[in-house]
């Protein structure tokens, strides 16, 4: 393979269900190589019609190289997919194809078509394997990687769904010129999640290279992208389901969640901006709390802001969603256990901890301040 000093691999250990993630430029080229050995028979692409136009014919070319029958199937973009109904028509056209369980499903798009296959794949008669070409910042270092997919329900996001780890991951950085600018820093917010959750040395590390990153350096996003994998995969195969650890990577997330479905889930507030805001309140709560040092707060809301991604529930354009309205939002989150919230807390940068036990006055404080 060509430009090898510009990729990295890093596996995800889980045993015999253990996989690799493959990391750098160019990498699109040499999909066929890679997924050849876990090809059989037919192999449906699953994309949506923005990326299809953009990475479809490239991705076909280079699988019929290497002797694999690639059948696409293009979905409408957007969060409208992540549904029953978007569930029933993928569904129904894999098993169309004449899909088997000794298959392979290739995802090729961001964490929509990602999760929506992902999930087609496990419940297709029982569990088919599939394979992640992530497209998007966002996806590369988070939803591609670990096993979670998902669907949305009328009452929230990703509620419906199960673990099913993918084969491979193929993040080809080459992919990421041509994202919007707004996609490209809401990917960049869980990148910097990883380095404020558990690795301060990291987020040194973003501060000094992250502007060279998002401005299309090839070898920093690829060092951002394959860190962000290693620090995910590393979790995840200490607690691939959940039940400690893994809740980690949640940071930011149950105040981010509430606020996109405050704003209905639309273009005002896009996932990566709500786990922006959500990060800053964490910080914000935890210093209102007695745990985190002030000046730790400050300075990661200030590389926030360095960056252009959001820090304040102020900064979502339209009317402001109260502190009622938020914690509404919260209670039917997926990370409420007993009845009580559960929030992804800091002791400083790099210091992130799982608790239940905070006051709702703080937190109203906190959504309202």
């Amino acid at each position: 393979m060509s430009n090898l000093h510009a990729r990295k691999r890093v596996t995800v250990g889980l045993g015999d269900r253990a996989y690799d993630i493959h990391v750098g430029a160019r990498l699109l080229q040499d999909a066929g190589a890679l997924l050849k050995p876990l090809a059989r028979g037919t192999v449906p692409v699953v994309t949506d019609s923005h990326v299809a136009g953009l990475y479809l014919e490239p991705l076909l070319a280079a699988l019929a190289r290497n002797g694999i029958d690639a059948r696409p199937i293009v979905m409408a973009p957007g969060e409208g997919s992540k549904s029953f109904a978007g569930l029933e028509s993928l569904t129904g056209q894999l098993l169309d194809l004449g899909i088997d369980r000794g298959g392979l499903i290739v995802a090729l798009g961001g964490g929509v078509i990602g999760d929506l296959t992902g999930f087609a794949a496990g419940v297709l008669k029982r569990g088919v394997a599939f394979a992640q070409i992530p497209t998007t910042l966002l996806a590369q270092v988070d939803s591609s990687v670990g096993g979670k997919t998902a669907i949305n329900a009328r009452q929230g996001k990703n509620l419906i769904g199960l673990f099913h780890q993918p084969r491979i991951v193929i993040a080809d950085t080459e992919l990421l010129s041509t994202l919007p600018r707004r996609e490209l820093l809401a990917g960049y917010a869980e990148v910097v999640k990883y380095g404020a959750l558990g690795d301060a040395d990291f987020f040194n590390w973003l501060e000094a290279h992250g502007a060279a990153a998002l401005a299309g350096d090839e070898a920093a996003i690829v060092e951002a992208v394959s860190h962000s994998c290693r620090m995910k995969a590393d979790i995840v195969a200490r607690d691939e389901r959940e039940s400690g650890e893994r809740a980690l990577l949640n940071l930011g997330h149950t105040f981010g969640h509430a606020l996109e479905a405050a704003t209905g889930f639309s273009d005002r507030l896009i996932h990566g901006e709500g786990v922006a805001i959500g990060m800053a309140l964490a910080f914000r709560l935890s210093v209102a709390l007695g745990l985190c040092p002030g000046q730790d707060a400050e300075r990661f809301t200030r590389h926030l802001r360095a960056t252009g991604l959001p820090s304040a529930i102020a900064d979502i354009p339209g009317p402001r969603p109260g502190p009622e309205e938020l914690i509404g939002h919260m209670t039917h989150d997926k990370k409420v256990s007993e009845g009580r919230l559960t929030f992804v807390l800091l002791k400083g940068l790099g210091q992130a901890f799982v608790t239940r036990d905070v006051p709702v006055a703080a937190l109203k404080d906190v959504l309202t301040g």
